[in-house]
């Protein structure tokens, strides 16, 4: 039987899994589905906090610090009325304890530590069975191991479990300031460093600074149906006026927020949120097996990058542990990921129902103040 370790998605947790696996002496292919490395943007910034250890067990942990910034740790939080209730500023000496990356960066600098052709790119997964993968371009490949590490609409997922996501009653539309510093000064004092949040009347304004000096802009809408954007009037092919259709959503907020909508550039993307069932868990397979948002799609409140990585260092350890038995390394794996996950998305959903709430902007001042 062959011993190959298949990786199906080269995003973080993919290739933490490639690294630590590589660190330990055992090689693995990773097929993704992109042409090239460089092929679509990752994102804005991460709160890497749990999964510095991940990052440690890949040998890459002070090369993380050196693309870390500390800053992006400080946070701001505004009712729409522009009241300020909560500041907090990182001094320039503390601990990296939850430093902001972009996921780019983080993406190139785990990229950059595999052996060359260790990814393949531009190779799409269709189905699996037998030992073979097969791949869109006809051709298959044999492994000892697969692990779906494909994201949300995993295709690997269906080979252990039927859940599919669900919609979770929050759209976001996706905007962003480049270069802020030099044209929006005013602006960027405003938001500051790190993250800036706006909460009330069911929505949110979350500004968060790239470390490319553009400021990522996400405004959600909260319990809204799966199918809000087609209703709610925003044109999303003529970005003004998108914009001038999220301002008049913004109605009675603070000028300064409706003036950080109106100056945002014409890259303007909606998206529906989905979660899998908090939670999830599916009958052991000797072959098979889920890392990441394939495993355990969560609300994006700052876990899943985290628990993304150490599922992949996790795994990577179990099978370097038990280098001739991987289905005892995937048992290993998967009883520790259930529960260290579970824990993580439920803490998560709680999270989430506290943005959603009327008051969400005084229950989450509770939780940065708590007592």
């Amino acid at each position: 039987m062959t011993t190959t370790i298949a990786i199906v998605g080269a995003g973080l947790g993919g290739l933490a899994l490639a690294r630590v696996l590589h660190v330990h002496g055992m090689e693995s292919v990773v097929y993704e589905r992109e042409p090239s490395r460089d092929a679509r943007g990752q994102g804005g910034m991460l709160d890497i906090h749990s999964g510095q250890q991940a990052l440690r067990e890949a040998g890459l942990l002070d090369r993380f610090h050196e693309i870390a910034r500390g800053e992006g740790q400080d946070m701001r939080l505004l009712e729409p009325d522009g009241t300020l209730l909560f500041q907090e500023d990182t001094p320039d000496d503390a601990p990296l304890a939850r430093p902001e990356v972009d996921r780019a960066d983080l993406r190139r600098l785990l990229l950059d530590s595999l052996p060359e052709h260790t990814v393949r790119w531009g190779q799409a997964f269709t189905s699996a069975g037998d030992g073979l993968l097969h791949l869109a371009d006809g051709t298959s490949a044999p492994y000892g191991l697969l692990v779906g590490a494909d994201g949300a609409n995993s295709r690997v997922r269906a080979l252990l479990t039927d859940a599919r996501p669900h919609h979770i009653g929050q759209n976001v539309v996706e905007m962003g300031i480049p270069d802020i510093d030099r044209t929006h000064p005013d602006l960027a004092a405003m938001v500051g460093r790190g993250n800036y949040w706006v909460l009330g009347h069911g929505m949110s304004l979350a500004a968060q600074r790239n470390g490319d000096g553009r400021v990522r802009i996400g405004l959600s809408f909260y319990r809204t149906p799966e199918d809000w954007f087609a209703t709610s009037g925003i044109p999303f092919d003529d970005p003004a006026a998108a914009r001038a259709r999220l301002t008049e959503l913004l109605s009675g907020w603070d000028p300064r927020f409706t003036a950080l909508v109106a100056a945002c550039d014409d890259e303007v993307v909606p998206r529906s949120l989905t979660t899998l069932p908090t939670g999830l868990t599916w009958p052991p397979a000797p072959d098979v097996t889920l890392l990441g948002d394939a495993a355990h799609l969560m609300p994006p409140v700052g876990e899943g990058a985290n628990m993304a990585l150490l599922d992949g260092a996790l795994l990577a350890l179990a099978l370097a542990a038990h280098p001739d038995d991987f289905p005892a390394a995937v048992r290993e794996y998967e009883d520790e990921m259930f529960e260290r996950t579970g824990a993580a998305a439920r803490m998560s959903a709680k999270m989430q129902e506290l943005l959603m709430s009327p008051d969400a902007a005084r229950r989450l001042l509770a939780f940065f103040r708590p007592g």
